[in-house]
Protein backbone atom coordinates (compact mmCIF):
# COMPACT_ATOMS: atom_id res chain seq x y z
CA UNK A 1 0.00 0.00 0.00
CA UNK A 2 1.03 3.60 -0.45
CA UNK A 3 2.21 5.38 2.65
CA UNK A 4 -0.97 7.50 2.84
CA UNK A 5 -3.27 4.46 2.81
CA UNK A 6 -1.23 2.43 5.30
CA UNK A 7 -2.17 4.94 7.98
CA UNK A 8 -5.85 3.96 7.70
CA UNK A 9 -7.87 0.83 8.29
CA UNK A 10 -8.05 -1.67 5.38
CA UNK A 11 -11.57 -0.52 4.50
CA UNK A 12 -10.71 3.18 4.47
CA UNK A 13 -7.48 2.53 2.58
CA UNK A 14 -9.30 0.53 -0.09
CA UNK A 15 -11.97 3.20 -0.34
CA UNK A 16 -9.27 5.80 -0.95
CA UNK A 17 -7.72 3.73 -3.73
CA UNK A 18 -11.18 3.24 -5.25
CA UNK A 19 -11.65 7.01 -5.20
CA UNK A 20 -8.39 7.33 -7.13
CA UNK A 21 -9.76 4.99 -9.82
CA UNK A 22 -12.81 7.23 -10.21
CA UNK A 23 -10.65 10.35 -10.53
CA UNK A 24 -8.45 8.55 -13.06
CA UNK A 25 -11.23 7.22 -15.30
CA UNK A 26 -13.52 10.24 -15.30
CA UNK A 27 -10.48 12.48 -15.73
CA UNK A 28 -9.39 10.46 -18.76
CA UNK A 29 -12.84 10.69 -20.35
CA UNK A 30 -12.95 14.44 -19.71
CA UNK A 31 -9.48 14.87 -21.20
CA UNK A 32 -10.38 12.92 -24.33
CA UNK A 33 -13.60 14.90 -24.69
CA UNK A 34 -11.58 18.12 -24.46
CA UNK A 35 -9.14 16.88 -27.12
CA UNK A 36 -11.96 15.83 -29.46
CA UNK A 37 -13.90 19.06 -29.00
CA UNK A 38 -11.04 21.55 -28.84
CA UNK A 39 -8.34 20.00 -31.01
CA UNK A 40 -10.34 17.77 -33.34
CA UNK A 41 -8.81 14.51 -32.15
CA UNK A 42 -10.38 11.75 -34.30
CA UNK A 43 -13.00 9.81 -32.41
CA UNK A 44 -11.47 6.46 -33.31
CA UNK A 45 -8.18 7.57 -31.73
CA UNK A 46 -9.95 8.97 -28.67
CA UNK A 47 -11.87 5.71 -28.36
CA UNK A 48 -8.71 3.62 -28.34
CA UNK A 49 -6.81 5.90 -25.97
CA UNK A 50 -9.74 5.55 -23.58
CA UNK A 51 -9.63 1.80 -24.19
CA UNK A 52 -5.91 1.64 -23.33
CA UNK A 53 -6.40 3.86 -20.29
CA UNK A 54 -9.26 1.73 -18.99
CA UNK A 55 -7.17 -1.41 -19.37
CA UNK A 56 -4.37 0.25 -17.43
CA UNK A 57 -6.56 0.73 -14.36
CA UNK A 58 -5.10 -2.51 -13.01
CA UNK A 59 -2.06 -0.40 -12.11
CA UNK A 60 -4.03 0.48 -8.96
CA UNK A 61 -4.39 -3.16 -7.83
CA UNK A 62 -1.13 -3.26 -5.82
CA UNK A 63 -2.54 -0.48 -3.65
CA UNK A 64 -5.46 -2.59 -2.40
CA UNK A 65 -5.27 -4.40 0.93
CA UNK A 66 -6.03 -8.04 0.20
CA UNK A 67 -6.91 -8.87 3.81
CA UNK A 68 -10.30 -7.15 3.62
CA UNK A 69 -13.38 -7.88 1.49
CA UNK A 70 -13.29 -4.27 0.25
CA UNK A 71 -10.51 -5.26 -2.14
CA UNK A 72 -13.32 -6.09 -4.56
CA UNK A 73 -14.23 -2.42 -4.66
CA UNK A 74 -11.59 -2.27 -7.40
CA UNK A 75 -14.39 -3.03 -9.88
CA UNK A 76 -16.72 -0.30 -8.59
CA UNK A 77 -15.72 2.10 -11.35
CA UNK A 78 -16.58 -0.53 -13.95
CA UNK A 79 -19.93 -1.30 -12.31
CA UNK A 80 -20.74 2.40 -12.48
CA UNK A 81 -19.74 2.52 -16.14
CA UNK A 82 -21.75 -0.62 -16.84
CA UNK A 83 -24.85 1.28 -15.73
CA UNK A 84 -23.81 4.51 -17.47
CA UNK A 85 -23.09 2.79 -20.79
CA UNK A 86 -26.51 1.16 -20.81
CA UNK A 87 -28.23 4.46 -20.05
CA UNK A 88 -26.11 6.43 -22.49
CA UNK A 89 -26.43 3.76 -25.16
CA UNK A 90 -30.19 4.31 -25.17
CA UNK A 91 -30.61 7.95 -24.23
CA UNK A 92 -27.37 9.98 -24.63
CA UNK A 93 -27.23 13.01 -26.92
CA UNK A 94 -24.64 13.23 -29.74
CA UNK A 95 -22.52 15.68 -27.72
CA UNK A 96 -22.31 13.41 -24.67
CA UNK A 97 -18.71 12.86 -23.49
CA UNK A 98 -18.99 9.08 -23.71
CA UNK A 99 -20.46 9.20 -27.22
CA UNK A 100 -17.66 11.47 -28.46
CA UNK A 101 -14.83 9.59 -26.79
CA UNK A 102 -15.91 5.92 -26.92
CA UNK A 103 -17.59 5.51 -30.31
CA UNK A 104 -16.23 5.38 -33.85
CA UNK A 105 -19.07 7.14 -35.63
CA UNK A 106 -20.88 9.11 -32.92
CA UNK A 107 -23.71 6.57 -32.77
CA UNK A 108 -24.62 6.13 -29.10
CA UNK A 109 -25.66 2.52 -29.73
CA UNK A 110 -22.00 1.62 -30.14
CA UNK A 111 -21.68 2.04 -26.37
CA UNK A 112 -23.80 -1.08 -25.96
CA UNK A 113 -21.26 -3.17 -27.85
CA UNK A 114 -17.48 -2.96 -27.49
CA UNK A 115 -17.31 -0.55 -24.50
CA UNK A 116 -19.98 -2.49 -22.60
CA UNK A 117 -18.26 -5.81 -23.29
CA UNK A 118 -15.03 -4.27 -22.03
CA UNK A 119 -16.45 -3.28 -18.63
CA UNK A 120 -18.08 -6.71 -18.21
CA UNK A 121 -14.71 -8.36 -18.79
CA UNK A 122 -13.03 -5.93 -16.38
CA UNK A 123 -15.60 -6.73 -13.67
CA UNK A 124 -15.01 -10.46 -14.08
CA UNK A 125 -11.21 -10.09 -14.06
CA UNK A 126 -11.34 -7.86 -10.99
CA UNK A 127 -13.41 -10.35 -8.99
CA UNK A 128 -13.02 -13.93 -10.23
CA UNK A 129 -9.37 -13.38 -11.14
CA UNK A 130 -8.50 -10.62 -8.69
CA UNK A 131 -4.70 -10.17 -8.70
CA UNK A 132 -4.42 -13.52 -10.50
CA UNK A 133 -2.24 -14.20 -13.52
CA UNK A 134 -5.11 -14.96 -15.96
CA UNK A 135 -6.94 -11.74 -15.11
CA UNK A 136 -3.81 -9.62 -15.40
CA UNK A 137 -2.74 -10.91 -18.83
CA UNK A 138 -6.35 -10.72 -20.06
CA UNK A 139 -6.63 -7.04 -19.17
CA UNK A 140 -3.15 -6.27 -20.49
CA UNK A 141 -3.84 -8.01 -23.81
CA UNK A 142 -7.26 -6.43 -24.17
CA UNK A 143 -6.29 -2.95 -23.02
CA UNK A 144 -2.92 -2.46 -24.65
CA UNK A 145 -2.86 -5.07 -27.40
CA UNK A 146 -6.32 -4.43 -28.80
CA UNK A 147 -5.89 -0.73 -28.01
CA UNK A 148 -2.77 -0.05 -30.06
CA UNK A 149 -3.40 -2.55 -32.89
CA UNK A 150 -6.14 -0.60 -34.73
CA UNK A 151 -4.36 2.73 -34.25
CA UNK A 152 -1.28 1.46 -36.08
CA UNK A 153 -3.11 -0.87 -38.44
CA UNK A 154 -5.63 1.68 -39.71
CA UNK A 155 -3.02 4.37 -40.33
CA UNK A 156 0.12 2.53 -41.31
CA UNK A 157 -1.11 -0.92 -42.30
CA UNK A 158 -0.30 -1.87 -45.89
CA UNK A 159 -0.49 -5.65 -45.84
CA UNK A 160 -4.16 -6.51 -45.36
CA UNK A 161 -5.79 -9.86 -44.73
CA UNK A 162 -9.38 -10.84 -44.05
CA UNK A 163 -10.90 -13.72 -42.13
CA UNK A 164 -14.08 -12.47 -40.45
CA UNK A 165 -13.05 -8.82 -40.69
CA UNK A 166 -10.29 -6.88 -42.42
CA UNK A 167 -7.05 -6.63 -40.45
CA UNK A 168 -3.45 -5.74 -41.29
CA UNK A 169 -0.18 -7.51 -40.62
CA UNK A 170 1.18 -4.31 -39.09
CA UNK A 171 -1.80 -4.08 -36.74
CA UNK A 172 -1.47 -7.72 -35.68
CA UNK A 173 2.26 -7.27 -35.06
CA UNK A 174 1.44 -4.24 -32.90
CA UNK A 175 -1.15 -6.32 -31.06
CA UNK A 176 1.43 -8.96 -30.24
CA UNK A 177 4.18 -6.58 -29.15
CA UNK A 178 1.82 -4.43 -27.05
CA UNK A 179 0.14 -7.41 -25.37
CA UNK A 180 3.51 -9.02 -24.67
CA UNK A 181 5.17 -5.93 -23.18
CA UNK A 182 2.09 -4.83 -21.21
CA UNK A 183 1.60 -8.33 -19.78
CA UNK A 184 5.20 -8.47 -18.64
CA UNK A 185 4.93 -5.06 -16.99
CA UNK A 186 1.63 -5.63 -15.18
CA UNK A 187 2.51 -9.15 -14.03
CA UNK A 188 5.82 -7.81 -12.71
CA UNK A 189 3.98 -4.98 -10.95
CA UNK A 190 1.08 -6.95 -9.47
CA UNK A 191 2.22 -10.57 -9.24
CA UNK A 192 6.04 -10.66 -9.67
CA UNK A 193 6.29 -14.23 -8.34
CA UNK A 194 4.51 -15.49 -11.46
CA UNK A 195 6.48 -13.55 -14.05
CA UNK A 196 7.30 -16.07 -16.78
CA UNK A 197 8.42 -14.60 -20.09
CA UNK A 198 7.89 -17.75 -22.14
CA UNK A 199 4.40 -18.26 -20.77
CA UNK A 200 3.48 -14.65 -21.51
CA UNK A 201 4.97 -14.93 -25.00
CA UNK A 202 2.73 -17.87 -25.88
CA UNK A 203 -0.36 -16.17 -24.43
CA UNK A 204 0.38 -13.00 -26.42
CA UNK A 205 0.68 -15.07 -29.60
CA UNK A 206 -2.65 -16.78 -28.93
CA UNK A 207 -4.35 -13.46 -28.14
CA UNK A 208 -2.95 -12.02 -31.38
CA UNK A 209 -4.23 -14.97 -33.39
CA UNK A 210 -7.70 -14.60 -31.87
CA UNK A 211 -7.72 -10.85 -32.50
CA UNK A 212 -6.80 -11.51 -36.11
CA UNK A 213 -9.99 -13.40 -36.89
CA UNK A 214 -12.33 -11.66 -34.43
CA UNK A 215 -15.14 -9.48 -35.81
CA UNK A 216 -15.20 -5.88 -34.62
CA UNK A 217 -16.64 -5.35 -31.12
CA UNK A 218 -16.69 -9.07 -30.34
CA UNK A 219 -12.90 -9.04 -29.94
CA UNK A 220 -13.44 -7.34 -26.57
CA UNK A 221 -14.84 -10.68 -25.43
CA UNK A 222 -12.81 -13.17 -27.45
CA UNK A 223 -9.36 -11.75 -26.64
CA UNK A 224 -9.66 -11.93 -22.83
CA UNK A 225 -11.41 -15.31 -23.03
CA UNK A 226 -8.51 -16.64 -25.12
CA UNK A 227 -5.91 -15.11 -22.77
CA UNK A 228 -7.59 -16.53 -19.67
CA UNK A 229 -8.00 -19.97 -21.23
CA UNK A 230 -4.38 -20.00 -22.35
CA UNK A 231 -3.16 -18.80 -18.95
CA UNK A 232 -4.98 -21.66 -17.24
CA UNK A 233 -3.49 -24.33 -19.49
CA UNK A 234 0.05 -23.01 -20.06
CA UNK A 235 2.42 -23.44 -17.13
Amino acid sequence: MLFFTSSFSPLVGNLLVTLLTFIYVFGLVALMNFCVTRFGLPQDISRKITHIGAGSIIVFLPLYNDLHWSKYLNVTIFVVWFILLILKGFFASPDDEAVKTMTRTGDRRELLKGPLYFVIVAIICGTVWYKAFPGIVAMASLGWGDGFAPIIGSRYGRWKYQILSTKTVEGSLTMFISAFIASIFFVWLILPSELNINRILIIALIATFVEGFSPKEVDNILIPVAAIAAANFIF
